[in-house]
């Protein structure tokens, strides 16, 4: 039996909901104009980004998927200039990243081109291409980071050196590359006697990974570097 009391309440929660629904559409009718341009604006911009990825992005992407043919086959064949600036008839990665921006390809060719500057020596120029790589992929955001480390460690700069290889190796936890660059890591670190760190990396790439390639030998590494550091 619904007392006299709860109709009262149930009558004062309708109040509120029909004040409420009331002082929603006041505000509509008042702003509505500025809600109409507001949705339209919205609209417009949805619609363009469909629009620009279907009928400009997409087809931009398929191009250079079919430029970049030829210049990956010259890279694997190490014909690095071939794969760089392109053959008269294809588009070299170069051409690539300047003629098909905002696509795949052009990021990924941003790749190529630095391990492409890192084979022929131009380490600034491949620091450059590869900083600008990007990658969601854990395998070759690795080896990109790793590239970085062997640049800097070419240019003499072994600290940076070292931070990119311990950026390589955490960027994905593997058996093949971890140890690599956790190895890579360690003899930068003793390159700028920095040997307690040269220890730790090389003990946690015994701890982690102790039948790895690098695993294996690094008893020796560890011996040496603990012995240069007065431990």
């Amino acid at each position: 039996m619904v007392t006299k009391k709860g109709n009262e309440k149930t009558e004062e929660r309708l109040e509120v909901v029909e004040e409420a629904l009331s002082k929603s559409e006041q505000f509509i009718e008042k702003n509505q104009k500025i809600i109409t341009i507001a949705v339209a604006v919205i609209a417009v911009v949805v619609l363009g980004y469909f629009g620009l990825k279907r009928f400009y992005i997409e087809p931009r992407e398929a191009n250079a998927r079919v430029q970049m043919f030829m210049a990956e086959r010259y890279f694997e064949s190490d014909s690095l200039n071939k794969a760089l600036y392109g053959d008269g008839n294809s588009l070299g990665f170069l051409d690539i990243i300047s003629d098909y921006s905002m696509t795949k390809s052009a990021n990924l060719s941003r790749y190529y081109a630095g391990i492409c500057y890192l084979r022929q020596g131009d380490f600034n120029e491949a620091i450059k291409q590869l900083k600008k790589f990007k990658s969601d992929d854990f395998i070759i955001g690795s080896m990109a980071l790793g590239a970085m480390g062997d640049a800097h460690a070419e240019l003499d700069q072994m600290g940076k050196a070292a931070d990119y290889y311990l950026k390589a190796a955490n960027r994905n936890l593997n058996e093949l590359t971890t140890p690599m660059f956790l190895f890579k890591a360690g003899r930068a670190f003793e390159a700028t006697a920095n040997y307690d760190k040269a220890v730790k990396t090389y003990e946690d790439l015994r701890r982690q990974y102790p039948t790895s390639n690098e695993g294996r030998n690094i008893d020796k590494y560890i011996a040496k570097a603990k012995s240069l550091s007065g431990r």
